[in-house]
């Protein structure tokens, strides 16, 4: 049975609830015009908003106090702008890389910008937290639309693929850094009964987007070229930013009034001491080595089957060999203390078997969904199954749909069950079936309903897995100066096991079907078929050399299949891990008011 008990020392959150309960019934009695809370309270305010927490947290937490109804209204339609928008631009420039970088004839160098891409969207998300909890989420998000605006404009006006790679490193951290801080945002501003619902309000546009981006898009290409559908976000972000923009500028400024906010630490000191502070606040130390280790752990396994002697090439040896060495020496720089006073992940979140379990689950759902659906799918669509390119665009995202609908569903059944352990082990169970599902009906033989079908079991499964674990690596933390970065720490593991996911897949599909092609085939050129899908499907249906090919990509699949299989299986062994917490009864490490009430007491879950 689960019950609640107060936490015996409430470490002054008793005094700080009593400041909330004051700026929320003076604004009651007195409209959003009030004067706000006594000399008396807003010295308890500044107390407890101390020293244990950065400035970016403490500044978050004194805003969530003067929160009024239509603020954080306002707030969150911004939050709805910002998530449609950024939906919208995804599906639409989805096609446009290709034209993109066939107008500077290297149309084979589209890989290399996925890869670099992909390497970005994986390592920024822990900088971003940070930068929000030393700074601030207005700054941070700030930084976030100038980094997409850098990058949408400079993709625009480029003239070489180099040029628009490396706007693709300022495009991916931008956007990047929205989806993290909106998911921290968030879980600023709801309490944990109320957060799996509100976390899934950023995938609800998805529903709109994935059929109305590709259309657009079309429409952009005819009527103007590729460059306006990089442009043309410029100008459309930095719009959709206001309302969440002034919102948060408001309220803080409504906080400072009251005498709410701690003045900068950095106001007083010199540009030395200004520097060694940030160094050490940002853990700049640290976030050097995560990036340096990510990167090249990642970069690696995307393009080893492209190097001239493959895994056993030089450069690929010592490129994992020194991604190895800083990610091992990453925990040791964080638990040295004259190194990271203030580490990028602190590694007493590695002591909770729940951060540790649904940081797990996260990477597997992640690895097997790059194993099974992308990204190779489409391209089994086309060829196997002799779909147009429109029906296997829509089959494809069937998986997407389905998992944002089922994720919103069972955001409801947690908000009014108040548990989320259930859901994820029955999630975990699902996944695994449609899965296996999957390696059943996935066959040339197979009907197209089918195979849609097992798209929708996978999509329910992935849906009560991704919310929920989300909410339970948020609510194992301490206290509110980690919330940001668990939950960064989350969607990085989502994002390595993604990779790590399509580099494995890269590697069985660039060795099983040219050699598969060779063996079932002597009249057509293995290489040919395999660099290019148009060279497959201009060999008709039932000719002998489309059997061939249909043959070799039925096996290939069949293979990625079964590892997605395997790794699907530690997701249901983790999701018995995660500790059982009623979610009423729990710390919601946050404080002021939320959706869901007030936060007026600190308390802590009983676990089963």
């Amino acid at each position: 049975m689960v019950q609640k008990t107060t936490v015996d020392s409430e470490e002054s959150s008793t005094n700080i609830s009593k400041t909330q309960t004051s700026v929320i019934d003076s604004e009651a009695r007195a409209g959003t015009n009030s004067p706000g809370p006594n000399e008396k309270d807003i010295e308890t305010a500044n107390n407890d908003i101390g020293n244990a927490t950065q400035a970016g947290v403490q500044n978050i937490e004194a805003v969530s106090m003067t929160w009024t109804t239509w603020s954080l209204i306002i707030a969150y339609f911004g939050i709805f702008l910002i998530s449609f928008t950024t939906s919208l631009e995804s599906q639409v420039v989805m096609s446009l890389s290709v034209f993109a970088t066939s107008s500077f004839n290297n149309h084979s160098l589209i890989s290399t910008v996925l890869v670099v891409q992909s390497v970005v969207m994986a390592v920024i998300k822990a900088p971003m937290a940070k930068t929000a909890d030393v700074f601030g989420r207005l700054e941070a998000f700030t930084i976030s639309i100038i980094l997409a605006i850098i990058g949408g404009a400079t993709m625009a006006i480029s003239n070489d693929v180099q040029t628009y790679a490396a706007a693709q490193i300022f495009y991916a951290a931008g956007s990047t850094g929205l989806q993290i801080l909106q998911q921290v945002f968030i879980a600023d501003t709801t309490n944990l009964l109320n957060r799996a619902l509100w976390s899934s309000l950023p995938q609800i546009p998805f529903l709109i987007t994935v059929w109305i981006g590709a259309p657009i898009g079309d429409k952009i290409l005819k009527t103007t070229t590729w460059r306006w559908g990089y442009g043309i976000w410029c100008i459309i972000l930095p719009v959709v930013f206001l309302p969440l923009a002034l919102s948060l500028f408001l309220n803080n400024r409504k906080a400072k009034k009251a005498g709410l906010t701690a003045p900068s630490p950095l106001k007083k000191l010199g540009p030395i001491a200004t520097i060694t502070t940030l160094w050490n606040d940002l853990d700049i130390g640290g976030m050097i080595l995560l990036s340096a280790a990510f990167a090249l752990i990642l970069i690696p396994l995307t393009i080893a089957s492209k190097a001239s002697n493959g895994w056993a090439s030089p450069d690929i040896i010592a490129m994992i060999v020194l991604g190895v060495v800083c990610l091992i020496s990453f925990p040791v720089w964080e638990s040295v203390k004259k190194l990271a006073p203030h580490p990028l992940i602190p590694l007493g979140l590695l002591k909770s078997r729940t951060f540790c379990a649904g940081c797990g689950i996260g990477f597997f759902y992640f690895m097997a969904f790059f194993l099974s659906v992308q990204p190779y799918f489409y391209s089994y669509l086309l060829v196997v199954q002799d779909l147009s390119i429109p029906a296997a665009g829509h089959v494809t995202q069937v998986f997407s749909f389905t998992a944002t609908i089922s994720s919103v569903i069972i955001s409801f059944f947690i908000k009014y069950t108040k548990y989320y352990k259930p859901y994820i082990t029955a999630g975990a169970l699902i996944y695994l079936m449609g899965i296996g599902l999957m390696f059943h009906y996935r066959r040339e033989n197979s009907s197209i309903a089918q195979i849609i079908g097992t798209q929708i079991a996978v999509g329910i499964g992935g849906g009560m897995l991704n919310v929920p674990a989300q909410l339970a690596v948020q609510a194992s933390v301490p206290s509110h100066q980690n919330v940001a970065v668990a939950t960064a720490v989350y969607l990085t593991c989502v994002e390595m096991g993604g990779a790590v996911g399509s580099a494995i897949a890269g590697v069985i599909w660039g060795h099983d079907i040219p050699k598969k092609l060779a063996k079932y085939s002597s009249t057509i050129d293995s290489k040919a078929v395999y660099n290019s899908i148009t060279n497959a499907l201009a060999y008709p249906m039932g000719t002998p050399e489309r059997i061939a090919i249909n043959r070799a990509y039925q096996e290939t699949m069949q293979k990625l299949l079964i590892v997605a299989l395997c790794v699907s299986a530690p997701i249901v062994i983790l999701s018995l891990v995660i500790k059982n917490a009623k979610l009423d009864a729990g710390e919601d490490k946050v404080k002021g008011r939320v959706i869901g009430g007030t936060v007026e007491k600190k308390e802590e879950p009983v676990l089963v």
